[in-house]
Formats: C-alpha cells, structure tokens, sequence
C-alpha cells in the first residue's frame, strides 16, 4: 500500500460531528482564527440536536424573574443525583444564558413572550419555566443558526465522510483516517487537534430514538486512541416515544407535551405518576412541603405535576404500568394532551408532533391520546475530559456535547443538552485553541499507523467467509435491550457481557460484499467495532456499580448507596487489548457549590432575592 497516493488534507483542527456541539466548536475555534475542518458522517443539518424539540435550559428569568444560575445549578446536580462533575455543572448554569443569547444575536428566532423577551416553559426537573424555545422545534433552529454563522465564518465541512481512527504522534494527537461513504475512497486530515462531537450510541439498542448515525464512534475512537470513558452505566430512556406502529417505534415525544399539560394515564384511565410516589421520594425530590403534600394527596392542580418528574421516574412508571397489565394496546401508556389543551393551542404550541403523529400513526392529538412507551434516548456517560478544557488524558484530543461524561451525573434533565452542546463545544473550542497556541512543533504522521486504519477497514471486503454484519447487529441489538435495558441485575448482565464476548468473536471475521463503492453493508460493518466497544462499557460499568442511582437501575441493589457517590466508573483499553474497569475515587467538591446544591429551595430563593437587590 503506498500511503502516498491517498489524499491528505491540512487543518490546525478537525471536529468530528455537526450537531450542535460540533458546530460550537468548529466556530469558536474559526473566530480565533484557526483553520478549522468539519467532518460529518451524514449530510450537514442531520444532526440528533434537531431532534431535541422541547427547549434550550437557561437561566434568564423571562418567564420567571427568581431563576438564577445557582438554581439551575442545584437543580442539575439534584437531578443528577450529585454524581455530575461539580465544575462542569458549574460552568454549564452559568454560562447557558449568555450562550442563548449568543445564538439570538447570530439571528435564532425564538418564540417570545407580550413584553417581547425570549419565551419559557416548563419543563421536568427544573424549578421554573427555564426552556428557551421555538415551538416544538428549538433543536433545528439551533443547528440552522450555528450552520449559518459557521458557514460564513468559512469554516469548511466534510459531509458524508466517516471518520475511522486517530492518528497520533507518540502520546499526542496528529491527525485522523476518514472514508467517503460514496465512493469508499479513504483520506487522511493531518492536525494538531481533534474535537469529538459525535453524540451517543443508542443504535445498539433495539427500541431508541437515535438514527443510523448513532453507533458510538466518538467512543470507540477515543478508547481506541487511549482516552478513558467515565459513567457509561447511566443510559437515559426517555419515558415517552412512539410505540406504534412498529416502524416508527422508539421514535422521540417530546417532553414539551407535558411542560404543555400532557397527562399520562393507563388502560384504566388512571393518572398513574401519583402512584409513583413514596413518601420518602416526596420528601426527598419535592422542593416544598406543601408540594410534597400536594403529590401524595393526587393534586391534579399541583404546580410541578409528577409528569415532569425527572425522566427515570418516569419511564420507569411507564414500565410498571405495562407490567401489571394496565398499558396501552401496544404496549406503553397513554399520554393525554387533547383534555388539557385547545386543538389551537396544540398547533401552535407543539406543531412537530402534531404532524408527526398525524403522518406516522394517523392520529389526531388535538382529538386522541398518544400511545407512548420508553426509548433509548441519551448517555450521560462518555469521554473523561477537563471541566474547563474539554480535553482528554491524550494530548491535543477533546470531547464535548452528548459524547463526553460530566455535566449530566446519573441523569440528565430535559433541556440541559442543548444548554450542554452550546456551553462545552464553546470549551472544547477555547481548549482546543489555547492547546494549539502552546504547541511548539507540528505532530508528525504515522504512516504505519495509517496504513493499519485502512488495511483492518479492507480486510473486511477481501474476506471469502464471514458473519453477517446486520445479523451481528441483530442479535447486538436484542442483546442490549434484554440485558442492559431500563432494569438490570448480576444475573442480566453477567449474561449480557458474556454475549457481547460471542459477538466480539463474530466481529473478527465480518464480512461485507461488493467493492468499496456505495457498500452499506460496509459501512455497517465498519460501525460495529464502535458499537461493539460502547455496549461493553455500559454492561460493565453497570455490573460494577452496585446500586440504583439516576438512569441505572439495579433489581438486586435497590435504591442509592452513599457509598457508591464516592466513586465514578472509568473503563480504557489496556496493553493486551482488554477493557479495563475501575472504581475512581472523585475529587472533593467545592465548598460553596456544594452548599448551593444542598441548600433548600426556600433558602436559595431569598439568597438570590438578596443577590439581586443588592446589584440593582
């Protein structure tokens, strides 16, 4: 192979991934003047940030002046369950309004209330109205704003080209191996920086509501390179996707339904979530006593209903229903905006699902319920990076948005992702930059290292025999959703991990057919060693932690262990190719965060009342 004849271009830095995260960093990084390259597997403007529907969260005190970041704060940590690195959950409240406000000046047209300030709703977890929206599809006005301003600022993009591996240097970063899905040609980018921005990996999941482009490729790419992964266990499913009909199953609800008055209600017409709640979960998650009061008692006039409970409780109510044999007919509950809302209202106010529901289930929500059920929907977990930074244990190589672990804990609240791409892309850009200003010398190429990228990719087309990569992908899938779903015990996932050794096996001869051109059974192929990488670490970051915290829950260890806040879950590949996991003691919180995130909402309150009066 003569490495020579494959096309290699320059950049100071290459971000993989435009969705929102991608996109802020790719920016950030061209307004301080670096030649910036950004690579996209699918066509730009598909991105999984157009799919977060509901809002952006920011304390900007429109629809309620009380909001602060301080709030906001506790309210991420609280939702979390205090596992979220403290500085990260830090920086996000802070700087999330000054990001949205960014995106405003840049040209985001957002839905405004009578006095003509940016408009919010509510939404599960958080104290006030906190959702900076635009109707139902706030995710996409992101991306047409962020492409628009990246576009311009001539940052240029690589569309419907895959990256494969890292390139690096000794330990420090130099560049990456791609391919073209259209003609299966390789092409080498030569950097001294990589931002992964490639989102999560729920296509190893059966039920989800992420595309094909899902497959854990930041991931695999970074435990591959010698980055770690850190709180893999905690796999959100949102509570509410489509259940019917079966080929749009998993397909994403928005939690703007209930921040709008959406009920959820069973077979039986019960609103159900009253049910859900103890008097020690009242206690501990209700911010008030009164509110506390209000839940146990079924208030239907509660001020934060038990909808917008966080998304754990939520969906695994939804279960619970489906279980006793009290669910829909297709197996989820029923989710009732038609009762609570004018079919006005709706169209207005949720127009996506509107049309969503009206094309691929031919119902009317203005009329009809919803039948809704959980789906895969979000890693809190990812790549272990820098608070402030953005990057790795490995030199010149960052992570932000969905594909880096920190700002989330155990849970992630609804809105907080597109807060979290805005805020972390902008640090994994800066990172980026002042990495590159104190870089002395420019990383040399590997051509070996290349030459491998691309020889382990072709092995795959020269094969005689060998597994089928949808089969594989198959039974990878069915693995994941029976093992490692939304409930998990020794036994499941002793089980699973066990699966997963079988499908390694099967992975090593894969073979796809055809020639390099227009191959998607290649392209399918090629995603599995990622998927493949992804699903370990979360089978085994989830064994290892025993207890029930957030996202991950355990049938055999109920409920959380203040022990187990010690620790997060850190996996990397060792020297003979292993996955390694190990319980990593976490840093001692600041003082006064950690004041802020204990204090009660009534203390916070007046705190912040004084806070304001005292700056005018």
């Amino acid at each position: 192979m003569n490495i020579t004849e494959i096309k290699t271009v320059e950049h100071d830095v290459i971000v993989l991934g435009a969705g929102g995260a991608g996109l802020r960093a790719a920016i950030e990084c061209s307004m301080q003047g670096l030649s910036t390259g950004l690579v996209c597997k699918s066509l730009l403007g598909k991105a999984h940030t157009v799919m977060a529907e509901g809002g952006v969260a920011a304390s900007l005190g429109n629809a309620d002046a009380r909001d602060h970041w301080k709030v906001h704060f506790r309210d991420t940590m609280r939702g979390g369950k205090f596992l979220n690195n403290w500085r990260m959950a830090e920086l996000h409240a802070k700087q999330a309004p000054e990001r949205v406000r960014e995106l405003e000046e840049w040209g985001a047209v957002f839905d405004r209330t009578k006095t003509g300030l940016i408009n919010q709703r509510n939404f599960g977890g958080h104290r006030y109205p906190r959702l900076a929206h635009v109707g139902d599809r706030t995710g996409l006005e992101i991306i047409r704003t962020l492409q628009d301003r990246g576009i311009h600022q001539g940052i240029e993009v690589y569309m419907e080209c895959t990256g494969l591996d890292l390139l690096k240097d000794k330990d420090r970063i130099s560049g990456m191996v791609a391919m073209w899905r259209e003609t299966g040609e390789f092409i080498i980018f030569r950097c001294k920086a990589v931002i992964l921005a490639t989102g999560g990996g729920g296509k190893a999941w059966k039920i989800t509501s992420n595309s094909w482009e899902y497959t854990g490729d930041g991931y695999g790419m970074a435990y591959e390179a010698g980055a770690e992964l850190m709180d893999m266990e905690f796999t959100q499913f949102h509570p509410t996707g489509m259940v019917w009909p079966p080929s749009v199953r998993g397909t994403l609800v928005t939690e703007g339904v209930r921040g709008e008055g959406g009920i959820l209600v069973n077979a039986d017409e019960e609103r159900f979530m009253f049910n859900n709640i103890s008097n020690r979960f009242a206690a501990e998650t209700a911010d008030t006593e009164e509110e506390a009061a209000r839940w146990l008692a079924g208030d239907k006039d509660a001020r934060r209903p038990p909808e917008l409970l966080t998304r754990d409780v939520v969906a695994r109510a939804i279960r619970k229903e489906v279980q006793a044999g009290r669910g829909s007919p297709h197996g989820g509950a029923f989710l009732d905006i038609a009762t609570r809302r004018n079919a006005e209202d709706i169209k207005r106010k949720l127009p996506s699902m509107y049309h969503q529901f009206k094309v691929l289930a031919e119902l009317d929500i203005t009329k009809d319920p919803m039948e809704v059920g959980p789906t895969l929907h979000y890693f809190m977990g990812g790549i272990r990076v820098d608070a402030d930074s953005q990057m790795t244990r490995v030199p010149g190589l960052f992570a932000c948005g969905e594909c880096a672990a920190g700002v989330h804990g155990a849970n992630r609240l609804g809105g907080n992702s597109l807060s979290d791409l805005l805020v972390c892309g902008k640090l994994a850009g800066s990172g980026a930059v002042n990495y590159i200003q104190a870089v002395s010398t420019v990383p040399e190429l590997n051509d070996e290292q290349a030459k491998n990228i691309i020889r382990s990719a072709t092995n795959i087309l020269n094969r005689d025999t060998g597994g089928n990569p949808y089969l594989i992908h198959e039974k990878l899938q069915e693995l994941m959703q029976n093992n490692v779903g939304i409930v998990r015990s020794d036994e499941l996932l002793g089980e699973g991990i066990q699966g997963l050794v079988d499908l390694w096996e099967e992975y090593a001869n894969v073979k796809a057919d055809g020639t390099s051109q227009f191959n998607p059974g290649w392209h399918e192929a090629l995603s599995l060693r990622n998927l493949l990488v992804t699903s370990e670490a979360v089978a085994r970051a989830a064994r290892m932690r025993e207890e029930s915290r957030g996202a991950h829950t355990r049938l055999d260890f109920e409920g959380e262990q203040a022990a187990w806040l010690q620790y997060n879950i850190v996996l990397k590949k060792t020297e003979d190719g292993s996955m390694s996991t190990e319980k990593v003691l976490r840093d001692e919180p600041d003082a006064e965060l950690m004041r802020i995130a204990n204090l009660s909402i009534e203390a916070l309150e007046a705190e912040v009342l004084r806070e304001k009066d005292s700056t005018g």
